[in-house]
């Protein structure tokens, strides 16, 4: 069974578990999805390795992480089940937490990334109590930066991550006096 977080009007997220390295090799293997984040997943053992490594981990010391999105069924012909994924991320190295996205290019433009993103901040700061989230996005990835901005976030200026100009929107818990 489906271990939802989050539902929204038209989307489920939920946890990803070990059986999804096909559904993250399957996201990655458009070059178009993944022209803006130089991290490609090379072949099926790479997807399982990012799943086991990275994904999972993240909810056990968190208790959040990337979760996997769905539309719920009969919503969209086009787009049924798994799109892509949103969620939040620890960054230790930074000291932030992070809130990423990445969808089938079948669902772009459709308000699934906002939906699901705007989403995943409520839920940041309603039940998780987080204080500050962050969201990049590369200068020239109009659709993410158009996305943080719908989802509210504030534009706090450019950074060098990872050895890249980004773009740094954030949010403050508006719970948080």
């Amino acid at each position: 069974a489906m271990n939802i977080i989050i539902k929204t009007e038209r989307l489920l997220l939920r946890t990803f578990s070990e059986d999804d390295a096909e559904l993250i090799y399957q996201l990655n293997l458009d070059p178009e999805v993944t022209r803006y984040t130089h991290d490609p997943v090379r072949d099926r053992a790479h997807a399982k390795e990012i799943l086991e490594s990275v994904i999972l981990p993240q909810y056990a010391l968190y208790n959040y992480g990337r979760w996997a999105v769905h539309v719920k069924p009969q919503l969209d012909p086009i787009n049924t089940g798994f799109i892509g994924w949103c969620g939040l991320k620890m960054r230790p190295e930074l000291n932030e937490i992070d809130l990423g996205y990445r969808f089938m290019k079948k669902a772009w433009g459709r308000g699934y990334a906002t939906e699901a993103a705007a989403a995943c901040l409520k839920y940041g700061f309603e039940h998780l109590g987080l204080d500050r989230i962050v969201g990049r996005a590369l200068p020239d990835n109009e659709a993410s930066l158009k996305v943080l901005k719908k989802c509210g976030m504030k534009y706090a200026g450019e950074e060098v991550v990872e050895g890249l100009l980004h773009k740094t929107y954030e949010a403050f818990n508006p719970f948080i006096p």
